[in-house]
């Protein structure tokens, strides 16, 4: 009898450390994909003059968040056909396409001659690469939060899944420390003449070792289930038109407050308030490692207190919040006053961000759960996540930017409505239905 139950413990142990590892692969592969799109970013202060060489810098700010904008178009495209893939392929052959995507649009970006050199070729150029990249982050988001909340243990899918988020934010980290490194050594000089290009050609060797990551991913999904008549179609996904919209909501408001206190913070930090780059960057720094290693813990009190209050705090907090906070950092001149009011709004975010994709995959049944997780995200994302710099410069173009603080808010009373409404997934959920597997690869 004992020797039964020591070997069935030794299961339990193995099947567990399995899962671990999946998190693990899964989420590496997600850092390095989340870097690659986010550097473009933090390093348009100073190529965005290379490239739009006309009017001042909240004009070429502008053009380069244009181009940053438009990879966010492409992630309805991306999510389609990377959550077709893999509903239909499997979660780790999606996952290796996309990673793979990434790294040629770095690339590209890293060699790519500037407006001295070929003209209005190099901005052309540049929006193929963003193109690209947003084709690949497109169908990583679905993928990778689809394969990540299947492979999470019950129980505690809420701490597991929130590793998305942690390496989502761990991109966006290390984008901002590649940064500040490369700070220390270069001059402003040469930082905009062509030190802007290394975090670039980083970027595309880490997709590289990110690939291979992702061929030793066990798979979650059984042949049976892919070939399912409408496992990856449309029609499957509007099957759940209640799901698809309930996505559509809270993605609207969460995606629109989280790139406005993550990617565009750092500029409003120099652009508004007025604070040195160097010092907007180190801010940010400190700002992003507290909001990455919050997200475990925000996870795990919703394996407690359930996804839908999660939810219902995060649109309560963003519609109270959001035009105090960002009012006071257009004031702010100290630097630990910035950072205590960015992680002030980045807690609030938390409530969203920490489970955001969980939520979401447990809303669809598994044969059409990466296309409807990564279609719905993204068609809400590149309407108001990636539009946010480009929506918050231009209205402080035209003098009137205490606006876009308002219309934070208005979107985050949207997340609280779809709150509201939607089911509690953390014991009604599909993904309650039958446990993810994991497979061989």
């Amino acid at each position: 009898m004992a020797t039964i139950v020591q070997s069935q413990h030794a299961i339990g142990v193995s099947e567990t450390a399995r899962r671990v590892w999946a998190i693990v692969g899964g989420s590496s592969g997600n850092l390095v994909e989340w870097y690659d799109f986010y550097v473009y970013s933090f390093t348009a202060l100073y190529f965005a003059s290379e490239f739009f060489p006309a009017g001042d810098q909240t004009t070429q700010l502008l053009n380069a968040a244009g181009v940053f904008g438009a990879g966010f178009l492409m992630r309805p495209i991306g999510s389609w056909l990377f959550g077709r893939i893999a509903d239909r392929h499997g979660r780790r052959t999606s996952m290796m396409i996309a990673v793979t995507l990434m790294c040629a649009g770095s690339l590209m970006v890293a060699v790519l001659p500037t407006y001295a050199t070929i003209g209005i070729a190099a901005p052309l150029l540049l929006l193929v690469a963003r193109l690209v990249q947003g084709l690949s982050v497109g169908g990583e988001y679905g993928t990778s939060a689809t394969y990540m909340s299947e492979v999470a243990l019950s129980g505690h899918r809420g701490f597991f899944a929130s590793f998305q988020y942690v390496t989502l934010i761990g991109g966006q980290l290390l984008a901002v420390l590649v940064l500040v490194i490369i700070q220390q050594w270069l001059s402003t000089e040469e930082l905009k003449a062509w030190g802007w290009r290394i975090p670039f050609a980083i970027g595309a060797v880490a997709a590289v070792i990110a690939f291979f990551l992702r061929r030793s991913l066990a798979e979650t999904t059984s042949a049976a289930v892919r070939k399912e008549q409408e496992a990856g179609t449309i029609r499957g996904v509007f099957r759940y038109p209640r799901s698809f919209f309930t996505v559509l909501g809270f993605t609207a408001g969460g995606s629109l407050a989280f790139y406005t206190f993550t990617t565009y913070m750092q500029k409003y930090l120099v652009n508004t308030a007025g604070m040195d780059a160097k010092v907007a960057s180190r801010v940010m720094t400190a700002v992003l490692f507290c909001y990455m290693i919050m997200q475990p813990a925000f996870g795990a009190l919703a394996d407690k207190i359930g996804r839908r209050n999660s939810m219902l705090c995060f649109g309560v907090f963003t519609v109270v919040a959001t035009v105090p906070i960002l009012t006071a950092l257009s004031h702010v001149s100290d630097p630990y006053a910035a950072f205590a009011w960015a992680l002030f709004a980045l807690a609030g975010v938390s409530f969203y961000t920490s489970i955001s994709g969980l939520v979401k995959a447990e809303l669809f049944p598994m044969h059409v759960r990466a296309l409807g997780v990564g279609l719905s995200y993204a068609l809400a994302n590149a309407a108001f996540g990636g539009s946010a710099e480009y929506v918050a410069l231009w209205f402080k173009s035209k003098g009137i930017e205490p606006t876009f603080f308002w219309y934070v808010t208005a979107m985050g009373a949207i997340a609280l409505l779809a709150a509201v409404l939607m089911p509690e997934t953390r014991r009604r959920g599909h993904l309650q239905e039958h446990e993810g597997r994991l497979l061989e690869a």
